[in-house]
C-alpha cells in the first residue's frame, strides 16, 4: 500500500517530510454514532459477485471506472485478473489516539491526541487488500499504538436520498466496493470510526491501553465537573445581583 495525505486544501505525499497536526478537544468516550449495522446479506452478496466476475468483467469494468474517473486516481488491472487503484478515507474518530514514540508532530513516548476530525487520507491498494489491513495501514500511518480493534472502517451510501453508514466487515475488500461503486464519493466513501462500545473486545487490550483508557474517563469527569461548577456559580452570582439591585438579603 502507499499513501496519501489530504485535508481540505489539497494534496501532500507522505514520502515527503510533512507537519501532522493534533488538535484537542472534549468529547465522550463512551458516546455512541448513529449506524446502520452490517447486513450480513450485503456482505455475502459482495462475495459472490466478486467471486464470479471474469477477466473480462473486471476488465471492463475497470475500463469504465477510469473512464468516469475526473482526476488521476485510476485503476490498473493486471494480467493475473488482480487490480490497484485508490480510495479515500476520512477519519472520524471521537476519541483520542495513542500516538507512539518520535512520530507525527515530534512526539516523546507515548501521547494522547485528538486527530482533526474530517481530514481524508487516500490509500493506493490492490483488490486483495481486506478492510483489516485497511485499518492497520492507517494506524501505521499515524504511528498509533492503539489496538486496531478498538477501530472500524464503514462505507457511508445513498440510497433513495437517504445517506446509511454501514460498518464493514473485516474480511470485506474496500477496492472492490469502490469499483463496483465507481469513482463518485457522493455515491461511495469511506470512514473510520471507533468500534461502538458494546463492540469493542476489552480483552484484546493490554493493561497500559485500559490503564489509559481510565485516565481518559477521569479528565472527562473532571471536565464535566468544572463545566457544571462554573455554570451553578454564574446562576448563582446573577441571582444574588438581582437581589442586591431589589433591595432582598444577599
Amino acid at each position: 500500500m502507499s499513501w496519501t495525505s489530504t485535508m481540505s486544501s489539497g494534496y501532500s505525499s507522505l514520502e515527503e517530510d510533512s507537519e501532522e497536526y493534533f488538535f484537542t478537544a472534549r468529547t465522550s468516550l463512551f458516546k455512541k454514532p448513529s449506524v446502520k449495522p452490517t447486513n450480513l446479506k450485503d456482505v455475502e452478496k459482495g462475495k459472490e459477485l466478486r467471486t464470479h466476475l471474469t477477466y473480462e468483467d473486471i476488465r471492463q469494468k475497470v475500463e469504465q471506472y477510469n473512464t468516469k474517473s475526473r482526476d488521476h486516481f485510476k485503476m490498473t488491472l493486471n494480467t493475473n485478473g488482480m487490480y490497484t487503484g485508490f480510495i479515500k478515507v476520512q477519519l472520524d474518530l471521537r476519541r483520542p489516539i495513542t500516538v507512539k514514540g518520535g512520530g507525527a508532530g515530534g512526539v516523546k513516548g507515548q501521547e494522547a491526541f485528538y486527530l482533526p476530525r474530517g481530514s481524508i487520507n487516500t490509500l493506493h491498494i490492490s483488490s486483495t487488500n481486506t478492510v483489516r489491513q485497511v485499518i492497520e495501514a492507517l494506524l501505521r500511518k499515524f504511528t498509533v499504538a492503539d489496538n486496531p480493534a478498538k477501530f472500524a472502517l464503514f462505507k457511508r451510501f445513498s440510497r433513495e436520498d437517504q445517506v446509511y453508514t454501514c460498518k464493514l466487515s473485516e474480511e470485506e475488500h474496500p477496492l472492490f466496493l469502490r469499483l463496483v461503486a465507481g469513482p463518485s464519493t457522493d455515491t461511495l466513501s469511506f470512514v473510520l470510526k471507533e468500534q461502538q462500545t458494546g463492540e469493542v473486545m476489552w480483552d484484546a487490550f493490554s493493561i497500559p491501553e485500559l490503564q489509559n483508557f481510565l485516565r481518559i474517563l477521569e479528565k472527562e469527569e473532571q471536565d464535566q465537573i468544572c463545566s457544571i461548577t462554573r455554570r451553578y456559580n454564574a446562576y448563582r452570582e446573577k441571582l444574588e445581583e438581582v437581589m442586591r439591585a431589589t433591595g432582598g438579603p444577599g
